[in-house]
This record gives C-alpha cells, structure tokens and sequence, in this order.
C-alpha cells in the first residue's frame, strides 16, 4: 500500500511538471516594449534650474541602459563628470495599466512615478523624496526624436502638485559607441 501511495505521488509530480513545460512562456506586455526607447548608450547635458531646492547648474554625463529579467523591466545608470549618479527601473504594472519608474539616487533621494506614452512622447508623474524626507511632486516629459536617436527631456517640480515651476531641461544624444 505505501508502494503504490508513492508511485502515485511520483506519477502526480511527473504530470504536474509535464503540463508545466507545455504552458507557454509568459511574454512582456506590449507596453512594455515601448521603454526599449531608452536602450542604449547616451551623452546628456542638463540645466537645474534655480529655485527654493538651490542654485541652478549644468551637469552633462552618460546614460546607459538595457531591457532585462527577460525583457519585463529596463534598467538604467547615469553618471555625471561630477558626483551624480542614479539607477532607474522601468517596468509596467498590469494592475493600474500604467509604465511605471522607480529611481534612486547616490545622494539618497527616490523617485517613483507612473507613465504613458504617445508616439514618440513619454510622460511621467509621481512623487520624489529627498534624503531629508522632503518630498515633492514631479512630472517629466520626454520627446524622442523620430529616429529615436536623441531626447528632448523637461522636468517639473511642483510643492503641492498643484503649482508646478521648470526644474530640469535635459538633451539626450545616443552615442555611436559605448563609453568605456
């Protein structure tokens, strides 16, 4: 009788893992293919704008990226030629139907924001957090060029997120080859 109870418990696990293999490989939503926008090696030159957060500056760096965990997320780096640098997660959230964007920054500060896109056109809205547990409102627009080869980028920062003031302008350029 305990033969036959393990036979059968061996037999339930062969055809539980034979109907496994046949079921088809899950696939990124649609979507999610669109932030395959961002892949690639880029230059980039911002201006911060002056306001309550500082003094403005220009900063330039590079932006590298790729799509990963099987084509699901986009996964980004900047640096600066000075100190700044971030890591960014793109994604999409089946739930809410929106592209969403998590990013965090040698500083301390998070971004999380959520996302659409219309053409060439990515928006972003969401909310930042200093590591001074300061937060804010953000909203960013970027509009890639048809050939997808440079970005204009604007950032908005709004206290309340109802009064919004320009905090960032941002030109991508894709690079012919990666930076070492």
């Amino acid at each position: 009788m305990q033969r036959i109870s393990i036979l059968l418990c061996l037999l339930a696990i062969c055809f539980a893992t034979a109907m496994q293999a046949q079921a088809p490989a899950p696939t990124p939503n649609p979507e999610v293919k669109k932030l395959r926008a961002y892949v690639g090696h880029w230059t980039f030159e911002a201006e911060v704008k002056p306001g309550p957060w500082g003094p403005g500056v220009k900063v330039s760096g590079t932006y590298g990226g790729k799509m990963t965990l099987g084509g699901f997320f986009f996964q980004g780096e900047a640096k600066d030629k000075g100190v700044l640098q971030d890591v960014d997660y793109f994604g999409y959230d089946a739930v809410s139907k929106n592209l969403v964007a998590d990013s965090y920054y040698a500083d301390g500060n998070r971004v999380s924001m959520v996302g659409s896109v219309s053409g060439n056109t990515f928006k972003w809205s969401g909310k930042a957090t200093s590591a001074g547990g300061e937060q804010y409102s953000l909203r960013i627009q970027d509009n890639f060029a048809a050939d997808f080869m440079s970005v204009q980028s604007t950032w908005e920062r709004s206290p309340d997120g109802k009064t919004w003031v320009p905090y960032v302008e941002m030109k991508w350029a894709k690079a012919e080859v990666a930076p070492k």
